[in-house]
């Protein structure tokens, strides 16, 4: 098949995502209002922790509040979308019409994965101007590289943590449910990638650990490259480090979907 022709059967999947998620407009409004409030929580949380004090793990409080912001965003770009749509096609059996059709079954899922959040990034940087208006001493870049740089690291870490929750949703072909693994992925994501707490907080021993695995690729590293806290040349190393996990991750998720479908039979189908 023409790459052309591949290009737009995976460019309507994509389409066709968004269209659902805009179907759903109560569930998509709950879903705004429940973001708004745990970034309104994590903020004031980290306010009370601070407590005045002029810095904590070498963030001040204006980066601190910049960190919290970036983090958000960046945990916006891909949704829970993804992870429910994998899980759910594999646990009740409709993956099996899936290996029929002309299409890869994984960048079909990573179209979708776009689509989708397509629209929850752009509500989510909506969102986030609206909170800076009434927010003080946000610590914005001034420089127009440093700006590419981010972009370039959050469409990375956009592929990282595709490859991540794929893989943790093709566990579902061993399982009967989902619940247990989405919420291992997401503990594990959340801690090592420093969604919770920067790395910096973390332990000596903990930090050099996170630092060897993929989940830093998804928060740290844009955090690193908007708070301005690496050089351009440190930010293109950490760019390539995100682009080696994205495409290890990838490959580890098409040698894991070969075996599955091979092996398991399908709950459901």
């Amino acid at each position: 098949m023409p790459t052309a022709a591949k290009l737009r059967k995976y460019r309507s999947i994509a389409s066709r995502s968004l269209q659902n998620v805009m179907a759903y407009r109560n569930s998509y409004i709950i879903n705004i209002l429940a973001n708004t409030i745990n970034l309104a929580a994590i903020f004031f949380l980290w306010q009370g922790i601070y407590g005045g004090r002029e810095a904590l793990g070498g963030y001040t409080w204006d980066q601190m509040k910049t960190y919290l912001l970036v983090t958000f965003l960046a945990n916006s770009v891909l949704s829970w979308y993804s992870e429910t749509a994998i899980s759910g096609k594999i646990l009740d059996g409709s993956v099996a019409m899936d290996l029929l059709k002309p299409v890869d079954f994984q960048t079909a899922r990573f179209a979708e994965t776009l689509g989708a959040s397509l629209l929850e990034g752009a509500m989510s940087t909506v969102l986030l101007v609206l909170f800076t208006t009434f927010v003080t001493g946000i610590a914005f870049p001034h420089s127009l590289t440093v700006y590419l740089l981010f972009a370039i690291s959050l469409l990375s870490a956009v592929v990282v943590k595709f490859g991540v929750v794929y893989l943790a949703a093709l566990l579902c072909f061993w399982s009967t449910g989902s619940l247990g693994i989405v919420w291992t992925r997401i503990a594990l994501t959340n801690l090592l990638s420093g969604a919770l707490v920067p790395l910096a907080f973390f332990p000596d021993w903990l930090e050099k650990l996170a630092l060897l695995l993929p989940f830093q690729a998804i928060i740290h590293t844009p955090t690193m490259i908007f708070l301005q806290q690496v050089d351009t040349v440190e930010s293109l190393r950490l760019i390539g480090i995100q682009l080696f996990w994205g495409a290890a991750l990838w490959l580890a998720g098409k040698a894991l979907w070969s075996w599955a479908v091979r092996q398991v039979t399908i709950h459901g189908g």
